[in-house]
């Protein structure tokens, strides 16, 4: 667009201080418990999945899982490794067959985070993850060959290499008795489901599992845990299942796991989309931020652009969350395309830029520094927040936690 900044060129891929900077996949650190979050938590109790703890007072954690063929053992593992530079906590990963069983105990012994294995239909694949090292193991009752007659040595098995079960109850899998009990997956056959299966646990003495009770509806999806909470104190795994694809997912997870966490429910959570499964971490890592169970990191904050705009914010925005990704520090940035809330927003931000007639005026902290024409907003943008934080003196990480988060004001 005439009269608007192009993006700087990166240098080798990276901006400034960005160069030659590698990209540490080691196991992201957990974040401290926030203050600023809406509704005390539930208490439930706390088991491990792996080195990771879930529920209690351990952070809620992002989950995601692999696309890859498990069989294919590097491609696996080198998505598990952009899964967990993108801040990604637990990894799932499929095992329908023997030769994915055979490929479990390299995956488990090379993954930066905890493998949890997926298992449907066979149980004797419950137990090879177990013999793998795996983390845990989600099963889903509703599909496994007498799953129930397996709890017992399933339990003890498990028990006895210190590995977690997810019990794992979707709308698509129901057992079939509760599906002709009730006609449909209904909140209710939903939570039966689930705590029939849990008693069985219990009565095994074994009590390291979560439980989710997964629907596409984020409606029925919130009422079976709302329902579920009231039932026990087991950690609960948030998720809305086939969500859909990137848009439509966000929207519904966005809306269940809100609605959820905003009442203190949910310890663990795994957006589902039909999408790259870094977008569902990214997706995942920015609800837990904005309702402020998540340390915030970068924030956009843009106007929507109105006609009192003398400049495109649109692009303006564009550019600088592009400019800007994957910066970690905690940075707001406002972009502002008027005089009537812009100078407000920039003044409040860490930084920001007050847009009109052609030039900005550039805040930091409060206070304008410098005054740009309109073509050189995104270049000073993008330097003085790299200004910023290195003197924050936080590592800025590209691959770290994703894309920044936009405001729309």
């Amino acid at each position: 667009m005439p009269g608007c900044a192009q993006v700087p060129r990166r240098r080798s891929g990276r901006w400034g201080i960005l160069a030659g900077m590698s990209v540490s996949l080691g196991m992201p650190s957990a974040p401290p418990p926030s203050i600023n979050q809406l509704t005390p938590r539930r208490v439930s109790r706390k088991i491990k999945v792996g080195s990771v703890d879930v529920g209690g007072d351990a952070p809620i954690s992002v989950q995601s899982m692999t696309t890859t063929p498990t069989t294919d053992i590097n491609a696996t593992l080198q998505q598990i490794a952009e899964l967990t530079a993108s801040g990604c906590d637990i990894v799932r990963v499929a095992c329908p067959s023997q030769d994915d069983a055979d490929a479990l105990p390299a995956i488990a012994k090379k993954s930066q985070i905890p493998v949890i294995a997926d298992i449907h239909f066979q149980p004797k694949y419950v137990y090879a993850a177990i013999d793998a090292g795996c983390a845990a193991v989600r099963v889903n009752p509703g599909n496994i060959r007498k799953f129930d007659d397996q709890v017992k040595q399933i339990a003890r098995a498990a028990k006895d290499a210190g590995v977690s079960i997810r019990i794992g109850v979707n709308a698509g899998s129901l057992d079939k008795r509760l599906y002709e009990k009730y006609g449909k997956p209904t909140a209710e056959a939903l939570v039966e489901s689930a705590v029939w299966e849990a008693s069985l646990f219990e009565e095994h003495d074994f009590h390291d599992f979560k439980i989710s009770v997964k629907h596409n509806d984020p409606v029925v999806m919130i009422k079976a845990y709302e329902q579920l909470a009231q039932r026990g104190d087991w950690p609960l795994h948030l998720g809305v299942t086939e969500a859909g694809p990137a848009f439509q997912g966000t929207i519904k997870s966005s809306v269940a796991f809100g609605a959820l966490l905003s009442e203190g429910i949910g310890d663990t959570i795994r957006v589902s989309l039909s999408a790259p499964p870094v977008e569902e971490v990214k997706v995942g890592n920015q609800i837990l931020q904005s309702l402020g169970l998540k340390p915030r990191k970068l924030e956009i904050v843009s106007c929507p652009s109105c006609g009192r705009a003398q400049v495109d914010v649109y692009t303006l925005a564009d550019q600088v969350t592009a400019g800007l990704e994957g910066m970690t520090v905690p940075l707001r940035v406002a972009v502002m395309g008027c005089v009537v809330n812009g100078p407000g927003e920039a003044r409040e931000a860490d930084l920001g830029v007050a847009s009109g007639n052609g030039k900005g005026q550039i805040f930091v902290k409060g206070e304008v520094i410098k005054t740009v024409p309109e073509a050189d907003i995104v270049e000073t943008l993008i330097e003085e927040a790299m200004r910023i934080a290195e003197e924050m003196g936080e590592p800025v990480d590209e691959e770290a936690a994703g894309a920044p988060s936009v405001t729309v004001g």
